[in-house]
């Protein structure tokens, strides 16, 4: 292919992609030729930098020769230099200064840890190496509380600097939107010479100070390590690169910027982003234009949507880094080329873990692991003969082939003795293969059928070193039927950097009601983000004449966290394109409920004028076949026809199986499917035969399936939760994921449940069985149940479970039941949030719902759960908000049933069925495995009012089972510590899959070795009338922990939720808050962090007091609150929030008189404290549960426990 040459220049330009394994160089030659090189990003015995070399190679320069740069336009490049940097924490020495208070706030951030199961909890290590809090204070509407203390500040940050830092980032309380004592600093930070100011209002000028903040910093930290990359580059590439326009990178959102304004936020996705734009633009000169992008390169596959737009996310997260600044929504899964194979006995896993460019795969000549590149040389799909020979010491060898077998042959042997059935080297290969497809094929379906996209109709657009060897299978996987293959594919995000227009993005907060006034202003704030987008592309050189602007306005309904995108319009049509997307994406609207318009952007682009030239392929006159060799294809060994590219004539029709040889990649064409060369040279691969989906695979356990079907019921299970945050209505469900969704059986046995919150682990199938029991004979197709109650299943009445089952093709039969329980603001009880502190009945804690029909044959009972809703004598005080989560719980649920309904299709229902046994049993063997090194002991742990929960494990090692017996556990309980049964079957639960130290799924084969033993009418399986709202909340810690204390595994964390209710007839918000966990025989404990029994989320400072009377004055880690010992517990968090009118305020929590144990000599950690300073200075203390009533200017200070030491202290 040609180029149209850049107007009269006759210069080359290189497009270059430095990938996590591979360096892609894209050169253009003065007249237009396309020359592509493709080189390992790391090689230090052969060059220090790949992307200089690459040019060099293209220039075909001598060593001693200098780069001709007089001869060079543009080189235009994307990088992982940043990406790289953030992974192994190489940026800046970077200074923090944030508001006073709030030192710990981006450590502590939204509290939740990462992996929900982990006994030693890893968070993120932050950016900032040192904090510094500034004596200032703004409120929401930007009145100043405290000034800033201009003097303080400056000595403080001279200091810093005496010390050697020359970074800073500076993140204020609500300087998104009033930033002048953010300016202030950025003065002082000038002028006392710090190099490297991140301003947070600059930065990312939107509500949220824990993403801004991180984005801040993460902006502070890599930009220093990008100007000294682009200095590097500039040095090799001579003087004239610093000319403006001589260098340009690539951005994460999509557009090219000149090198002097590449920024830290701006360079995550930058290689990816490029291949985004090179789909779309090279899709589209080939009129295709509703994109699935899949980019699989050696490490990962990034996967993209698009249908005419650039779609783009605005807050991710990067290496445990938040992110707020726009990246192309793009979506990564760790399976890649470089995949490593693992086989656990039972099943196949591929990944995450990756061998890199370095050892690489096992084919790669250097001593690496088998990977699901050598899965494609194995089964004959990749031959050395065809594949670049820059292996081995001397970077001139092809790929080994011979080890790949002998690795293969010792793996075939190890699954053989495990699984006891003979299989061949060929068929683990592909078994590992089908693997992967799956994984891959998962991703693609979170960023198009989880955002309402029926792929079947889109084209794959493939690119990627390794995505054509693959495009077939995860295409059959996905039901599409056609793939795009540029003749560029395999370097794809270099071409897309070199036809990427260059592009700035400015941002601007509202938070507004949408209304016709509204419109006026945000005219005129369009205009001034429009202006400045005109000076970012001035200062760049280029003609501002003829940019163009996209105006877009960011709108969400009142009480929702969901913004959506809306091209700026008069008011009528924003509403109208805003309810069009809504519904689209969600399935409804919410007419009844106001607009707010979150922010607005202006998007400015230079167009590039680099286009490609719509000229046919000279294409050969006749096709030449390169070999004929055997190849492994859809389970069959087959004669395989191998052809070059460069050798297909236009139009010639090539039937799979067959494989095509282009220079950056390998094409495999799979049996069923047909090759086309376009006049456009575009490979165009389309389904010509319908794939046979039945009878594949049989009911017998496969480990291949078995791992597939794992995932395909999680990943369901996912959908589910997918949709029901995104459509709830409630802070409650919506920001702290206070919700689960599960799997059942027809029998009502779990199958999978998503790992949202572990108290309602297993927790639900007691109240499937309830449903069923009550209604086998009456239930319908279309039908769906509510309950709460906790004597039959539920947990606490704000956790409301609803119940679908799902019928058969013939609608006579239930296959399966999907539920999801979510945690509801409000279900009536004596005080505003559910959650009285002391209530002695059932009834005082709100509306009980028992097998209540919520959709009959379809139609939702609106009126029905209204008055519902409404009776007793304490009924629920936001019926509305209920009635909305409950239609996003059926929204729910329809997806699970839906989704479920679709493998049936593809598997089978004898098969769908029988694997949904095989998972059950795998987990129970998981489970047995665990008991084989488990010893007979017991453990009593006392509460602080004297009740306590005992229980003893005895081990029984012949029948691999164990009895978990409760008994001696106080009796029930006077107050509302009850937990019911279904809480106690969570916790051990729990417990024993943190034991498992690898992903199992969650279902009820991991009860069945375990005969759990608990007392009835003990205050962990009570009888009706008891109050339960603190059991769910406070107990189920307890269980957990004496489970712990009794294994000896680690010593006890927070043990509490530190529930913390408050509101008034007009709002009420309910929080759970961290503290410190507990420490092992391996690490410390963690600081801040959600444990055990719970994983919600806090909502974010700045929306808090935007949403509520209140302020935070203080949120920070509370020292020297974790037990000493060999391992130290981990800290409890300090938290100080200021009433601004009168409100009820509600405390359950635990550990305020009994500390948690250490465990093997170490100490407890301290106990917590909650209290109460009046504006008259008078103190309240509230203790381990009470409520207060609370007036203006009243301060409430809670004190979290620390987790228990492990060990002597030295």
């Amino acid at each position: 292919m040609n180029l149209k040459p850049q107007e009269d220049k006759k210069l080359w330009q290189f497009w270059i992609d430095r990938g996590g394994t591979f360096t892609d160089i894209v050169g253009c030659n003065p007249d237009g030729e396309i020359l592509i090189h493709k080189l390992l990003s790391e090689n230090p015995n052969q060059y220090s930098d790949a992307a200089i070399q690459g040019i060099r190679d293209l220039l075909k320069l001598t060593p001693e020769e200098a780069i001709p740069m007089t001869q060079i336009d543009v080189v235009k490049m994307g990088t992982t230099v940043a990406t790289n940097a953030l992974l192994e924490r190489q940026g800046e020495k970077t200074l923090l200064a944030i508001t006073q208070g709030f030192g710990d706030i981006l450590r502590i951030g939204y509290q939740n840890r990462p992996k929900l199961f982990a006994i030693d909890i890893q968070l993120p290590e932050m950016l900032y190496s040192d904090v510094i809090e500034i004596d200032e204070r703004l409120d929401p509407h930007g009145y100043v509380i405290k000034p800033l203390d201009e003097k303080n500040t400056e000595k403080q940050l001279q200091q810093y600097f005496v010390d050697g830092y020359r970074t800073i980032a500076i993140t204020l309380m609500h300087g998104y939107r009033y930033p002048e004592h953010e300016k202030k600093i950025a003065t002082i930070a000038k002028r006392i010479g710090f190099t490297q100011i991140s301003i947070s209002h600059q930065v990312s000028p939107l509500m949220k100070i824990i993403p801004r903040g991180d984005t801040t910093v993460l902006d502070a930290y890599l930009s220093p390590v990008l100007r000294r990359y682009v200095s590097q580059v500039e040095n090799a590439l001579g003087r004239e690169a610093e000319q403006t326009g001589r260098l340009m990178f690539m951005q994460s959102n999509g557009g090219l910027t000149d090198a002097r304004f590449f920024a830290g936020k701006d360079a995550i996705l930058s290689g990816p982003a490029g291949g985004v734009v090179g789909m779309a633009k090279t899709a589209k000169a080939a009129g295709f234009n509703k994109l699935i992008g899949f980019d699989m390169g050696g490490t990962s596959t990034d996967v993209s949507h698009f249908a005419g737009d650039y779609e783009r996310a605005f807050e991710t997260e990067v290496a445990g880094i938040r992110c707020c600044a726009p990246m192309m929504l793009i979506h990564t899964v760790a399976a890649g080329g470089g995949s490593i194979l693992h086989f656990d006995g039972s099943r196949y896993r591929v990944g995450p873990d990756s061998a890199g460019a370095n050892p690489g795969p096992a084919c790669y000549r250097n001593g690496g692991p088998l990977t699901i590149t050598d899965c494609n040389v194995m089964l004959g799909k990749l031959d050395p003969d065809f594949f670049p020979k820059v292996f081995g010491p001397k970077a001139d060898q092809p790929l080994d082939s011979e080890v790949v077998k002998e690795k293969f042959n010792d793996l075939t042997k190890q699954i053989e003795h495990a699984t006891g059935k003979a299989i061949t080297p060929q068929e683990v290969a592909e078994g590992f293969l089908s693997v992967a497809i799956d994984n891959m094929s998962n991703a693609i379906k979170k960023i198009s059928v989880q955002r309402g996209h029926d792929v079947s109709d889109y084209t794959l657009s493939c690119f990627g070193g390794a995505g054509a060897q693959h495009a077939c299978l995860v295409a059959d996987n996905l039901g599409m039927k056609q793939i795009h293959l540029h003749p560029y594919a395999g370097v794809l995000s270099a071409f897309g950097i070199g036809l990427a227009d260059t592009r700035t993005i400015n941002d601007m907060a509202i938070e507004a009601q949408l209304d016709q006034q509204l419109i006026t202003t945000i005219s005129l704030e369009l205009e001034t983000l429009k202006q400045k987008g005109v000076e970012d592309l001035l200062v760049q050189g280029l003609d501002t004449s003829t940019l163009i602007y996209h105006k877009r306005v960011y709108i969400r309904y009142l009480g929702s966290d969901t913004a959506i995108a809306v091209t700026f319009n008069d008011l009528e049509e924003l509403i109208k394109e805003f309810e069009s997307i809504h519904f689209d994406r969600f399935g409804f609207t919410s007419p009844e409920k106001k607009l707010l318009v979150e922010s607005i952007q202006v998007e400015t682009v230079s167009k590039s004028t680099q286009t490609t030239l719509k000229q046919s392929s000279l294409g050969a006159k006749q096709i030449s076949k390169l070999a004929e060799r055997q190849a492994v294809m859809a389970g069959n060994k087959h004669n395989v026809c191998f052809y070059d590219r460069e050798q297909i004539p236009i139009n010639f029709e090539i039937k799979g199986p067959a494989i095509i040889i282009e220079q950056a990649s390998t094409i495999v064409i799979e049996p069923g499917w047909r090759a086309q060369l376009s006049s456009n040279n575009d490979l165009i691969l389309e389904r010509i035969e319908p794939l046979k989906r039945q009878n594949a695979i049989g009911t017998n356990v496969d480990p291949v399936m078995l791992e597939i079907f794992n995932n395909l019921f999680m990943n369901i299970a996912e959908q589910m939760g997918t949709v029901l945050e995104n459509t709830a209505a409630s802070v409650n469900i919506k920001e702290r994921l206070d919700f689960s969704c599960a799997i059942f059986t027809p029998e009502g046995e779990l199958v999978a449940n998503a790992p949202h919150i572990p108290v309602h682990l297993g927790s639900m199938s007691e109240s499937i069985k309830s449903i069923i029991y009550e209604n086998a004979t009456l239930m319908k197709p279309g039908d769906a149940f509510l309950m709460n109650a906790p004597y039959n299943g539920g947990t606490h009445l704000p956790d409301i479970t609803l119940i679908k089952p799902v019928y058969d093709e013939n609608n006579t039969k239930v296959i399966f039941y999907v539920a999801n329980r979510g945690h509801h603001a409000d279900i009536g009880g004596m005080t505003p949030g559910s959650a009285p502190a002391n209530s002695t009945h059932v009834d005082e804690e709100g509306v009980l719902i028992d097998n209540f029909k919520l959709v009959s044959s379809g139609k939702f009972l609106e009126s029905e759960i209204h008055q519902l809703l409404g009776s007793g004598p304490y009924p629920s005080r936001n019926i509305k908000q209920n009635i909305a989560d409950l239609k996003a719980q059926v929204a729910a649920a329809e997806k699970g049933a839906k989704e479920l309904l679709i493998i049936i299709e593809r598997y089978g229902l004898d098969v769908v069925h029988a694997y949904m046994q095989h998972v059950q049993d795998n987990a129970e063997e998981s489970v047995r495995r665990i008991l084989d090194v488990l010893k007979d002991t017991s453990f009593t742990y006392k509460m602080d009012d004297g009740h306590q929960v005992s229980v003893a494990i005895k081990v029984d090692k012949i029948r691999r089972c164990a009895t978990i017996d409760f008994t001696g556990t106080s009796s029930q309980h006077p107050g509302n510590y009850n937990a019911p049964i279904a809480i106690c079957y969570a916790a051990v639960l729990y417990v024993f899959r943190c034991l498992i130290d690898e992903d199992i799924p969650l279902n009820n084969g991991c009860f069945k070795p375990l005969n759990i033993i608990v007392p009835e009418k003990s205050m962990i399986n009570p009888v009706y009338p008891a109050a339960v709202v603190a059991g769910n909340v406070e107990t189920s810690q307890y269980i957990v922990d004496a489970l712990f204390g009794a294994l000896g595994k680690m010593a006890a964390s927070q043990g509490t939720m530190n529930n913390y209710i408050w509101g008034n007839d007009k709002i009420q918000n309910y929080e759970t808050i961290c503290g410190g966990s507990g420490a092992s025989a391996k690490q410390n404990g963690c600081s801040a962090v959600q444990t055990h029994m719970t994983n919600t989320r806090l909502t974010d400072p700045e929306v808090l007091e935007w949403r509520f009377p209140v302020r935070l004055e203080t949120f920070k880690i509370r020292k020297n609150s974790g037990g000493k010992g060999k391992y130290k517990g981990g800290e409890g968090v300090d938290r100080q929030m200021r009433f601004l009118e009168p409100m009820t305020v509600n405390m359950i929590a635990g550990h305020r008189i009994e500390p948690p144990y250490g465990m093997a000599g170490g100490e407890p950690g301290a106990i917590g404290e909650n209290y109460v300073v009046h504006s008259d200075q008078k103190v309240t203390n509230i203790g381990t549960k009470g409520q207060v009533e609370v007036k203006k200017n009243d301060v409430f200070i809670l004190k979290t426990p620390g987790g228990g030491g492990y060990g002597y202290p030295d």
